[in-house]
């Protein structure tokens, strides 16, 4: 599917609409360059599992998990990782098979140790299209 975003807040439901529907389980990986909107993504995704809390990139943390959902999410930003083998130090495995969703920010980086199956979700620019427009793919892999 592709979805056209003029606007922050399109992105913002399309994210929602989203966690509305996944099933414990489930893996969403996004990927975007710096800047198209990621965080903005995680947030209203989180938004459609119920989560009020706010919700950031939890970049140096590498994980972040979110239990007040109607199932728990585990938000990852794994930027800043060197090698797949750190994410076992923070229990991955557990969280990427457990009873969760699972958002993954980055995920292009760690693409040896994600599951056979996942969503994947690009966000991209397209300045000729305005400053705010955001083409968003999702497919499933």
């Amino acid at each position: 599917m592709i979805y056209d975003s003029f606007k922050p807040e399109d992105t913002f439901l399309v994210a929602e609409k989203m966690g509305q529907s996944v099933q414990p389980g489930q893996v969403i990986c996004l990927n975007g360059d710096l800047g198209v909107g990621k965080t903005l993504f995680s947030q209203g995704f989180a938004k459609g599992l119920g989560i009020e809390d706010g919700v950031n990139s939890p970049t140096f943390t590498i994980v972040q998990q979110y239990d007040e959902g109607r199932i728990p999410l585990y938000h990852f930003d794994v930027y800043r990782i060197e090698d797949s083998e750190e994410m076992e130090e923070v229990g991955f495995q557990d969280m990427i098979y457990g009873d969760g969703v699972c958002l993954i920010e980055w995920a292009n980086l760690i693409t040896d140790i994600l599951p056979e199956h996942y969503i994947e979700v690009s966000i991209e620019k397209d300045l000729e299209k305005g400053f705010d427009y955001r083409r968003i793919l999702v497919q499933h892999i």
